[in-house]
Order: C-alpha cells, then structure tokens, then sequence
C-alpha cells in the first residue's frame, strides 16, 4: 500500500492519510458515505457485513473498496466499538467549489473503544474505561480513565495476581501497555489490548504533562506521588486520549490516587464467585446489583456498580453513608426524592460530551430540563442535618441561569443534528430569527416593499419581481420611469420599461440568496457559542451531578432495606462478624418458597467454622450470604438480617467451585490449588474467607491431607475468620485439638428413603452426608444407586477408623478417589439375571453354573 506516482491525486491523499494512521480503520468522506480502500474496505466487509466492491485501478492495480451512509454512520461504529476495533475519521474541510483537485480532508477525531463519549456507542449502565499498566521499579502502576464523565484515578499492584484483581474490577474497554515480560499473558489476550511503545510511559514525561494540563507545580496537592509508577501509566493514558479526542480535556480537571488501605481487597476469582454483577454464565440476571439497582438515573446506577466493587476500609464514610440512608428512610423521605431524580438524564455524560465538544442539540435540551429539577431536589434536602446530605446538598446547588439560558436558546423538541439547522429557538438572535425570515417570507416582503415604493413615489406602474439572472429588481414602464426617485440605481434596459435596484433591496437580494446557508451558519456559530458559555460553568455542573448520582444510590440503597426488609449494621472496632437470621440477597428474591435465615458469629473464641453437611443442604449458600452481607456493610449499605454487628474486614476470599482453566492449561486441582495458595500467602487476620471443598480433586489421603494442612495454618498461623466447608468428616475433629475453632452443619433428614433438607445451621458436625440420597433427586438410575447401596454396605464394614493425616506413613498405599473393590464373577453373573424371564429348566441350569463358578 505504499504511495506510488501512478496513484491518482485523490488516493495519494487517501494513502498519506491512512500512513499515519495503520492501527486504524480510515472512514474517508466522499459525498454522502464514507468510503474504506484495500485492507480496511475487506475487514470493514467482514466485521459490518457490507459489499465489497471495487472503483477503479490505482498503481495498475483494483481497489478494494467498501462503504458506509454518513447518516447511519453510528451504527457501524457502534458495531466496530464492540469489537474492539478503533476507526479514525476522516472528514473534507475544503470547500468543493473553490478546490482544485481533491477536496482537503484531515481526521477529525479519532473513535477507540476506551475513548467513545457519544450516546450512541456507550452502555448507559457501564462505564466505559480507558485503562494503562506501567511496569516499574518492580511494580505495576494502573491509571483508569472515564472519557465520558472525565473521572481519572490512579492505582498501583504489586505483583500480578493484584494486577490482574484490579483489571477484574475495572473491566477497561481498551488497556494500553508495554510488553513486557513481567506482564501477566492474560492482558494480552483481552479485547482491547493496545501495545505501546515504552517511552510513552517515560516517568518525567508524564509528569510535565499531567502538570501542564492541571496547571501545577507538581502532583502533590491531588495527594499523589511523583515518583509512583502510576503517573507513567497516566501520562501514557492521557496522551493517547488527547491524540484519539483532538481537543482540550477540560472536563479532566483532577486525577484521584486509590489506596488499598481505603478499600477491601477482592481477587477476581471472588467478584466471580459472590456474581456481584455478573452471574456464573456471564449474564445480569440474579445478581446482587440486579437485586439492588432501582436507581433513579443511569450515572446512578454506574456509580452502585462500583460501589459493589469498592467496598470501603473507611469507618467515617461508611457511618456517613449508613446515617443518610438511615435519614432517607425516616419519613419515607426517599420516595420524595426519587420522584424529581427520574426527571434527571445522564449529567456525567452530557457534560463529558459539552467538554468535549462532541454534545448534540438534545443533550443541550435533556441539560437545561434536568437542571429544572434541581430545586426540587434541594428543597426536599433543606431540612436534613446528615453529614452527608449537607454535602450533597452543597455539591447539587442550583443553576437558575443556565435553565433559562438553555429554555431560551433551544427549541423543546431539537433534531439529532445541527447540521440542518432548527435548533436555536427563534427570539434568541435577531440576526438569525432575519434570516429565518428572509429565507421562508421572501415573497411576502417582496409584495410589501412594491406596495411601500407605489405609495411613496406615486407610480402606478411600479412592480417589484425577479429572475435568475440579474436578481431582484424594480421595474417601471417607460412612460413613467423618468419619474424614478434618484436613489433609484438602473440595472436593466427593457424594450417597454426600464429595471431599477435600491440600497434597500440590493442589501434584501444579498440576503435572500444566501439566507439558509447563512441562517445555518449563524445557528451553527450560536450552537458554538452556548457550549462555551455552558463549559464556562463545567466544574460546577460536574460537582453536581456527582452529587446527583451519589443520592440516587442513597436513596436507591434506602428504598430497598424498605422493600426487602434489611437492617442496619452496627460497625465497631472489635473483630467480630455477628449476623442473626442472615439470609442471601440474590436467592431470597427467587425462592418460591420462603428463605430459612441462618445465624453466624465470628468473634475472638470463634474464628473458624467447619460446615458439614449434605450437597445441595446449603452450605454454599450460608457462606456467600455471609460475604454478601459484609460486603453490603462495607458500602454503607443495610444488610439482609435482623441483626448484624461489624468489625471491618480488609479482604475478602473465596474458593468456592471451579473448573478448568483449558486456554491456560491448568486442570480443575491446579486451579483450586491456585486459589488455595492466593488465600493462604495473603490473608490476614483481619480477612473473611470462604473456603468449600478442598483437596476434592485428588486422591482420598492426598485431598485429606491437604484440606487438614489448610485448616491448621489457617487456624494458627493467618488467624483469618474462616467458613470452612467440606465432606471430609475426619476433618471435624480439630475443634478438639485447635483453638477457636468450631463445628456446625447444615440439617436435613430422611422420609421414606428420600431426604429433606431443613436449610438451618446447627451446632456440631453432620452425623451423614446423605450422598445417595441426593443422586436419587439428581435422577441417578435406580439400579447404579442399589450397586452404591451395597457398595456403601462393604466400604463402611471393612472401615477401620478415621486416618489421621499427620501421623500417616510413607508406605501406606494411597486409595483412589474413584477406585472401587471389584465384583466377584458370581456377583456379575447374579446382576445379570431377570429371575421373571426364567423357566423353571433354566434356573436349574444357571444354579449349576453359578455353584460351580463359586468353586
């Protein structure tokens, strides 16, 4: 695709475009569709499913070539977005009329699937990241990106397993790094992976920009450190999207630093299992956030979502946010409140989209109708005395200016566009509302001005008209055109008359034959001009639409401890998890049946609890329930139970079922194994962990051992306050030799060989796992559970007492997890046999046989 002579002057220009963009898909503008040539025309057939076709030969050679409507072009955009694929657009800046050769073209901007802030191409419910990972000094520096409401914060990880947490947590929808070799494989493999070069992520660099566009000395007084590797991953993140944006990020007026210290720390392999947003098959349904977002406003429900994830260490914010929805709720205050917050679009994204000067005529309109609502709100907030609903309150202010402003200058129901005009409102610009007139009333003025210029001047045969050729003129017959006042200028000499212009109607005819054009251009420069005078106001409007998402969520979390009848937790400084009548958030909302609470208590004489106890009797569930509320705690949300007094927890750990890892080529016991030495290698004691089955991938004696080994160092050494569950029953006899350490189960019991299950924890360990029982639900065929039966039977005559995994010896022989005694020959021969299909010669010959086969 190199630029050769022979190429026509059009795909020279093309080519020298496209060179300086080969990492993306060049929309080149010609006519009404933009047009894509040679290795971007076959890929954009391929992902949009358009015609690839061909124009012509350049360099002897035909070019491939496919297109798109410019008036549709969002919607292939949106497509390409999805995909990961990032497209430069390319627009003609020249004026056709007045150009020789091919019309001047430049990029105008640049759409990347982290960098997107049109309507159009955003998720409304998620935010849309641009993240970067900067590795230095032996750490992971990540700078995290909004481009649609300009939130811009830092981060560092320490080794990869925290890496990959945070990236979990963050989910970008593009992330920029440079290769290299510390970098965990699985970044490379997520959609939106961008390589960079390394000294885009050069420390000094970054900080002359960051500095720059702030207008700081340094970074100190965002309260972040210089020399941390995040500012490199910043600079990187913020270069790329002035490249991608090509304007000014006003709307990026700070950059947060995050600090583990302020937040509970949950491994991705956690977030899945606890399906805080995402369910185990990938979906929103039956989620926590699903259960909880009634939110008001779409930046609403964005900010719950990341409140989920970023549950706090903060006692002071926690309380704050504990006592406003305690004051919402008071009064049913947040039914008041919810009313006008329904009224109120997406203010993040609209003023993203104002900053960037990107905004469309309607998110102007959804603005100034938003802004409305605001004393409303204020008005129900007047009276609180909440910490945190004066400073929303503050935050949320009111912007009587701007609404009258925005009411004045657009018209109630605006095009999608400007492009074609209509959305000033008339009465907002003299000049403009002119040449409406002109443009729509020129025959009216015309009939006016012929009989303003009969009456003042006397001749009759006076009449105002127009052609093509010479324009507007006035025209008096020739008997009477000596009579013409002497302003009248001659233009035309006729055979019966003589044609005349005026001062007045020479300034008419200048403006009517350029008033649409001129009309549109002026409404276009008025457009321009209110976004400046709205952007003037940027920080302030932000400030409030922070404010306005963060009491959609206050009020969202007080409508549901209402509705689902949560209580609120008592945060101390003790560490203790005390939970009465607990039950889980997600499984309570699905049950047809009513939900059986459960109690739980962590406290200095009780850390550990092993739960034994049936398949399907519920232990997985008590143990996410238990998360699920410490979690909600930790947000400043209510829980679901009658009762709950919290010391705060730092992390979070679960291991809770797995499966194969086969892209990584990791069997279902490495992973488990993984997950186990994660937990192990990190927890505190200060930590909630979550541990289900362990050892279940292995051999008999090796699981054991392992799961006994787990459970002593977490016991002794970590101290770490533990749900353990698991079947190995050998594994409830430690309460009796380590300390703090405690056995409960969950109940069931047997009805006519079938079994119950009761749901509810009870002290001490299960007497019987009830196994067959379960298969027999699980549909198992009645003949392999008679074969378990009996198999059952011999296992547990020839047991001889419960192995003791410390002291067992080397020469032992290991059983097999799977292994079975094999059936005798007479046993098979006897399995075989349909008693009712026999004659009676037939049973005496099989008796014979099977006396001799026994010997």
């Amino acid at each position: 695709m190199s630029e050769k002579p022979q190429h026509t002057p059009m795909m020279q220009q093309y080519l020298r475009i496209k060179s300086q963009h080969p990492n993306e898909l060049v929309f080149y503008r010609m006519g009404d569709f933009y047009e894509l040539f040679y290795d971007d025309a076959k890929q954009a057939a391929k992902l949009l499913d358009v015609t690839l076709t061909a124009r012509g030969k350049s360099g002897g050679d035909p070019i491939p070539m496919a297109g798109v409507p410019y008036h549709a072009v969002e919607n292939y955009l949106a497509k390409l977005v999805k995909l990961g694929v990032s497209v430069a657009i390319c627009e003609q800046i020249g004026d056709p009329a007045t150009t020789k050769g091919p019309v001047e073209r430049k990029v105008m901007r640049i759409v990347t699937p982290g960098t997107v802030s049109d309507e159009a191409l955003l998720d409304e419910h998620r935010d849309n990241l641009l993240v970067s990972v900067c590795y230095h000094q032996e750490q992971f520096g990540i700078a995290a990106l909004d481009m649609g409401s300009g939130r811009f914060v830092i981060l560092t990880a320490e080794d990869p397993a925290s890496l990959l947490s945070e990236i979990t947590r963050l989910n970008p929808a593009e992330l920029l790094c440079h290769d290299v070799g510390a970098l965990p494989p699985e970044l490379r493999e997520r959609r939106g992976f961008r390589s960079r070069p390394e000294w885009e992520f050069d420390q000094e660099t970054a900080l002359q920009t960051l500095t720059k566009h702030f207008g700081t000395k340094d970074l100190t007084g965002f309260g972040c450190d210089d020399n941390s590797p995040a500012i490199g991953a910043a600079g990187c993140l913020f270069a790329y999207a002035q490249e991608t944006q090509r304007t000014s990020l006003n709307h990026i007026s700070s950059i947060i630093p995050e600090s583990s210290d302020e937040k509970v720390t949950l491994d991705s392999s956690t977030r899945r299992n606890l399906e805080l947003d995402l369910n185990l098959s990938g979906g929103e349904e039956n989620t926590l956030f699903s259960v909880l977002n009634t939110t008001s406003t779409a930046m609403g429900g964005r900010l719950l979502r990341r409140w989920l994830h970023y549950p706090l260490r903060n006692f002071q914010e926690i309380t704050h946010r504990q006592e406003a929805i305690t004051a919402l709720i008071e009064n049913y205050l947040y039914e008041d409140i919810r009313q006008p917050l329904k009224n109120i679009g997406d203010l993040e994204r609209i003023l993203g989209r104002l900053a960037l000067r990107s905004s469309r005529p309607r998110d102007l309109s959804r603005l100034g109708s938003s802004l409305a609502y605001l004393p409303e709100v204020q008005q129900k907030l007047s009276q609180q005395t909440s910490a945190k609903l004066v400073d929303l309150a503050n935050d949320i202010s009111e912007f009587p200016e701007l609404v009258a402003l925005l009411e004045k200058a657009v018209v109630e129901n605006p095009p999608v566009v400007i492009r074609d005009g209509g959305v000033i409102a008339e009465g907002y610009d003299t000049e403009l509302d002119e040449l409406r007139n002109i443009s729509t009333n020129a025959g009216e003025f015309l009939v006016k001005l012929e009989e303003q210029e009969k009456a003042r001047t006397g001749i009759a045969t006076l009449k105002v008209g127009y052609n093509r050729v010479h324009g507007y003129f006035i025209e008096i017959s020739k008997g009477q055109a000596d009579q013409a006042p002497a302003e009248y200028i001659r233009r035309q000499t006729l055979k019966n008359a003589e044609r005349f212009i005026t001062p007045e109607l020479k300034e008419f005819e200048d403006k009517a034959l350029s008033a649409k054009s001129r009309a549109l251009a002026r409404e276009k420069a008025l457009y321009d001009e209110l976004i400046e005078q709205l952007n003037e106001h940027l920080f302030a409007l932000q400030k409030c639409a922070n404010g306005v998402s963060e009491l959609d969520v206050l009020s969202t979390l007080a409508e549901r401890a209402q509705a689902l009848n949560y209580c609120k937790p008592e945060l101390t400084s003790e560490q203790i998890i005390q939970i009465d009548e607990g039950r889980h958030p997600v499984v309570e909302q699905v049950l047809e049946s009513p939900f059986v609470p459960n109690d739980l208590l962590f406290d200095s004489t009780q850390k550990m609890l092993i739960i034994t106890g049936p398949n399907m009797g519920g232990k997985s569930t008590y143990m996410r329930q238990t998360a699920l509320i410490v979690l909600l705690a930790q947000i400043g949300s209510y829980v679901p139970a009658t009762r709950c007094k919290l010391g705060l927890v730092d992390r979070i750990f679960t291991r809770i079922g797995s499966a194969d890892d086969l892209a990584g080529g990791r069997s279902t016991f490495m992973v488990e194994m993984t997950e186990t030495a994660n937990i192990l290698n990190n927890a505190t004691e200060n930590s909630l962990v979550l541990m289900d089955e362990i050892g279940r991938g292995t051999s008999t004696y090796d699981g054991l051992s392992l799961a006994w080994a787990c459970v002593e160092y977490l016991a002794k050494e970590i101290q770490a306050l533990t749900l353990f569950a698991t079947h190995y029953f050998e594994i409830t006899e430690l309460p009796d030799t380590l300390e703090a350490v405690k056995n409960i189960h969950l109940d069931a019991t047997e009805h006519n060989d079938e079994v119950v299950f009761l749901h509810n924890i009870q002290t001490g360990p299960a007497s019987k796992s009830y196994g067959l029982q379960v298969a027999k639900l699980a549909g198992i065929p009645s003949k392999v559970l008679g074969q378990a039966k009996a198999q059952l039977k011999r296992l547990e005559s020839q047991d001889t007492g419960s192995p003791q995994p410390q002291a067992a010896p080397r020469s032992v022989a290991q059983a097999d997890l799977f292994a079975s005694p094999e059936p005798s020959k007479v046993e098979q021969m006897l399995d075989d046999i349909d008693p009712d299909s026999l004659t009676p010669r037939q049973a005496l010959e099989l008796l014979y046989e099977l006396k001799a086969t026994a010997g």
